[in-house]
């Protein structure tokens, strides 16, 4: 009876905390299981395009935004993801604009600001940029990073 548990013990001892780690789903996994995205202009473009496509399928075909000067909701289509820069504000965060076109034909030009998360590129802010041509706020590139500034 003593063989069989002492052998049990000496396998476990020999595997060592690998198969007890097995026993506990809550910790992180290893960076491997979690590969990072490279952030791109295209991967930022894909990601971007994933979001609203998703978020118009979940809301009746079209992307809703609030707009907070009028209060009232915007219901937009995707016109094009702007793919001439990849804009970092930091802290591992970019953005970049999009055209979007209103159901009464006036084009918005949202600012999607996206960041590399656990579950892959996650948007963290959505913000109307312009309104048919008219911007709300600018930016300002200092050292290589973004930053809105008041109009």
């Amino acid at each position: 009876m003593r063989r069989p548990i002492l052998a049990l013990l000496v396998l476990l001892l020999a595997l060592g905390t690998s198969a007890l780690a097995q026993e506990h789903p809550e910790h992180p996994k290893s960076a491997q299981e979690h590969p990072k995205t490279e952030m791109t202009l295209d991967t930022l473009a894909e990601a971007i395009t994933a979001y609203i496509q998703n978020d118009a399928k979940l809301k009746g075909g079209a992307f809703l935004i609030l707009d907070p000067q009028t209060k009232g909701v915007l219901q937009l289509t995707l016109v094009q993801v702007h793919k001439e820069r990849l804009a970092s504000l930091g802290n591992g965060v970019y953005f970049a604009c999009t055209d979007m076109k209103a159901t009464d034909g006036t084009v918005y030009d949202l600012d999607f600001f996206m960041k590399q998360g656990e579950k892959g590129i996650e948007t963290t802010e959505v913000a109307i940029h312009k309104q048919a041509g008219k911007p709300r706020y600018n930016w300002k590139e200092e050292n290589g990073t973004w930053s809105k500034v008041k109009i």
